[in-house]
């Protein structure tokens, strides 16, 4: 019996095992859950990248308005895929869109938003990634949708493409206006 026993253990163990490696192929790591959804932005106080021209970013100009933060990097490749789709909706939501700069060199930062346009109403330096870490970042990209009360209400994880514009970034932004 005790034979038995052993030789089960180990085989319950690996069923185990595979079932939850199963289960973790088939989620989507694009929905990473935010112990920050419906809770007040952190409050934070960023200086302006240097010689940008733009003012710095705080917690401050969250309120009073629905917008987003868009947390991004000129070192980050996923981050120049999404800039066009943050150009267009500049131009599109007709909310502001906040940036927080991380742990980028001041010079990178400013020629990749010189040679890309630049989507923000304002942008801080978070040269040391603490307030990325307050704001629950994983890894750049990551986009915040911010109601007026400066509750965050909505995070897409990674770069804004036409699908999750669709899927997750439009629902949020007008469950933040209210329309939904």
């Amino acid at each position: 019996m005790k034979r038995i026993v052993l030789l089960l253990v180990p085989l319950v163990a690996l069923v185990g095992l595979l079932a939850v490696f199963a289960f973790g192929l088939n989620r989507d790591p694009t929905l990473v859950p935010s112990p920050l959804i419906n809770k007040p932005a952190p409050d934070f106080a960023l200086p302006p990248v240097a010689g940008l021209g733009s003012p710095g970013f705080d917690s401050d100009m969250l309120k009073g308005h629905v917008s987003l933060v868009n947390v991004f990097a000129s070192w980050c490749a996923p981050c120049h895929d999404e800039h066009p789709e943050l150009m267009a909706l500049k131009a599109t939501l007709g909310v502001p869109i906040y940036g927080i700069n991380q742990k980028d060199q001041p010079d990178n930062a400013r020629a990749f938003l010189a040679q890309n346009g630049d989507p923000y109403a304002a942008v801080g330096a978070d040269s040391n990634g603490r307030a990325s870490i307050d704001w629950g970042v994983y890894g750049v990209p990551e986009t915040f949708v911010v109601d007026a009360r400066g509750i965050i209400v909505g995070k897409v994880v990674g770069p804004l493409d036409a699908a999750n514009i669709k899927a997750q970034l439009e629902p949020a932004i007008a469950r933040a206006k209210g329309e939904s």
